[in-house]
């Protein structure tokens, strides 16, 4: 995770602690907020966040705590590093469709030029960017992003 990224996610992760803390001192109403926050930072964790991804020779796997899938290095036609600058001018303004600041952004990326992409980022800098021959686009920030294109290029 990148600094800003880290910032906000430890922030909303103190959010239900001071939620169960006023539920503590006597605001019960606070509980149930609590406890909402705590379930969607839980479905956050293992649904919409990876955990990696793992270039094998004839797919790459993204892996959730719940969840796999594979994308057919065949259906792969590009892949590329892509600074913040490259990104703007690549894709325009976004919206952002999915879960976002807990951890990173994960989900869907409404964009002006490029339409849906699919997005798996924890920093705000360093993207891969993976384009598809009949599908959309992914936008992903893995660990090491250099080697990782370069294995995904071969």
């Amino acid at each position: 995770m990148c600094r800003l990224i880290l910032i906000l996610t430890v922030v909303l992760l103190a959010l239900p602690l001071a939620l169960l803390a006023g539920a503590a001192l006597g605001a019960r109403v606070l509980a149930a907020p609590a406890l909402f926050a705590i379930l969607i930072f839980m479905w956050v964790w293992t649904r919409f966040r990876p955990t990696a991804f793992i270039v094998h020779p004839h797919a790459l796997a993204v892996v959730w705590p719940l969840k796999r899938r594979e994308l057919e290095r065949a259906e792969i036609v590009g892949v590329r590093l892509m600074t913040r600058q490259e990104l703007r001018d690549e894709v325009g303004w976004g919206l952002r469709v999915g879960a976002g600041g807990l951890w990173g952004g994960f989900g869907w990326l409404w964009t002006a030029r490029r339409g849906i992409v699919q997005m798996y980022i924890s920093r705000i800098e360093r993207f891969v960017w993976i384009e598809r021959v009949s599908a959309r686009p992914w936008l992903i920030t893995p660990d090491q992003p250099e080697a990782f294109v370069r294995a995904l290029s071969r």
